[in-house]
């Protein structure tokens, strides 16, 4: 049985990296920051092992999303569709997916879910759907929400009325 080769990208003890040696007591993986880990062979046939690359280099990424309360829901996720249709990282089949996952504190949230033709891309290419998605919704009026509070004070005549007067006529102006 070989679960793992030399080159697949795995997870395995908390770490995730490509399998750069397999020894006979230990193999040394190469975490995505270049830094080696050595993990005990015992880890690897004891323990859960995810090899994102074990039979295939396909993979899916799914990629949270929320817009601001009010906006026009079909079509934003008529926007994430297209941005994800037209980069050549992601297959058409399966197809991408958008999902209306909830309706949170500061934004409707939703996924888009698509499967990448090379799960080593995952990074560049979520970054490439986020630089569009942000363009695109811009243009069609879109906006991408961040967390507000409303703040409420108690007590504000109580707290006015200890303040001191302002003083009469103009501030001061200052020295030259």
């Amino acid at each position: 049985e070989r679960p793992i080769k030399e080159g697949d990208w795995i997870e395995v003890s908390g770490f995730s990296g490509t399998v750069r040696k397999i020894a006979v007591r230990s193999t040394r993986i190469e975490t995505f920051d270049k830094h080696d880990v050595i993990i005990p062979n015992a880890d690897l046939i004891a323990g859960t092992v995810k090899n994102m690359t074990l039979s295939s280099q396909t993979g899916r990424m799914i990629l949270p999303i929320g817009i601001a309360y009010g906006s026009d829901v079909d079509q934003a996720k008529e926007i994430m569709l297209e941005v994800a249709n037209e980069h050549s990282g992601v297959l058409s089949y399966p197809e991408p997916q958008v999902f209306f996952r909830n309706f949170g504190n500061n934004a409707l949230d939703f996924e888009l879910r698509c499967f990448l033709r090379d799960v080593g891309t995952e990074i560049s290419v979520r970054s490439d759907l986020l630089f569009t998605l942000n363009t695109a919704f811009a243009e069609a009026g879109i906006e991408i929400p961040f967390a507000q509070s409303d703040v409420t004070i108690r007590n504000l005549d109580q707290i006015l009325a200890q303040l001191p007067e302002k003083p009469a006529g103009p501030p001061p102006q200052p020295a030259a």
